[in-house]
């Protein structure tokens, strides 16, 4: 492909391999912080698209709305910087390609995964005590306990397929973006995989480490609980599935999935395309 504004799936896919090795070899200090602001970003996002959906009735225009904005997350790490864990499952190609080891892998991962979730609770307790909840006279914090309600109440078979399809679209969005060559290409490449990934509501580790403490919070104040029975038959009984218990119930199966989709469905396979020498004799 000689489209100077694109590079080819396989330069893509190069170039993902590269950043592998760089992202398995950063100093610890600097993982950490860049795990901190990936998190936040995604948080920022699914904040953001909670606010702009809360007060719609029709499901469909709802998601597709928050398709829209919650892009914003992973377009500002791509653009600004970020070690994020669903991202980061495509290292594994860089192990494949022996460039980097299985242990750096797992180091990575799980380093960035309790930065993301630093960087995610950050935002929780920013947002709660900003007072933004009362929009709509309390009903963002009564729709942010039911959003997160709905996550901490799913079936480990839901979320974990559902976190493979999720983690495929991210991936997807991440290898477009190294595609792309200018500002502009990464955020569309980013944008319409993302908005897929949302409208269809996939679940996604990093952004329920956002949703799920966020509607702890909420689920604190006596009012938005009020509101969440008013508006959306919500008993308070209910509310305490949202707990730390609830949280862990739903990030198990997820990040499986979440792995399972970026590293096995689309990682592995992209290398296997790319990366493996197909016109190479059988000797």
């Amino acid at each position: 492909m000689n489209n100077n504004s694109i590079n080819s799936p396989a330069e893509a896919i190069e170039a993902n391999i590269n950043g592998g090795v760089v992202k398995a070899n950063l100093p610890l200090g600097k993982m950490i912080l860049l795990g901190i602001l990936a998190g936040a970003f995604i948080a920022i996002g699914g904040a953001s698209s909670n606010v702009a959906v809360h007060s719609l009735s029709d499901v469909g225009l709802a998601r597709t709305l928050a398709g829209v904005i919650f892009p914003v997350g992973l377009m500002m790490i791509v653009l600004v910087g970020g070690e994020l864990f669903t991202g980061n499952c495509l290292i594994i190609m860089g192990v494949l390609d022996k460039k980097v080891t299985w242990l750096q892998m797992a180091r990575n991962l799980c380093i960035v995964y309790l930065s993301n979730l630093v960087g995610s609770l950050i935002i929780d307790a920013l947002i709660f005590y900003s007072g933004q909840y009362d929009y709509t006279s309390g009903l963002l914090g009564a729709y942010t306990i039911k959003v997160a309600l709905a996550k901490a109440t799913i079936s480990p078979l839901k979320g974990f397929t559902s976190g493979i399809m999720c983690n495929i679209l991210v991936c997807v969005a991440i290898l477009a973006a190294a595609a792309a060559k200018d500002a502009t290409g990464k955020i569309w490449a980013i944008f319409f995989p993302i908005l897929a990934f949302v409208a269809s509501g996939y679940e996604h580790c990093v952004a329920n480490m956002y949703y799920i403490p966020a509607g702890m919070f909420a689920a604190s104040n006596p009012a938005y609980v009020a509101k969440a029975e008013e508006a959306y038959g919500i008993m308070a009984q209910q509310c305490e599935a949202l707990s730390v218990g609830g949280m862990i119930q739903n990030l198990i199966p997820v990040t499986l999935g979440n792995i399972v989709g970026g590293s096995l469905c689309l990682g592995v396979l992209c290398f296997c395309i790319y990366r493996i020498n197909w016109n190479k004799k059988a000797k």
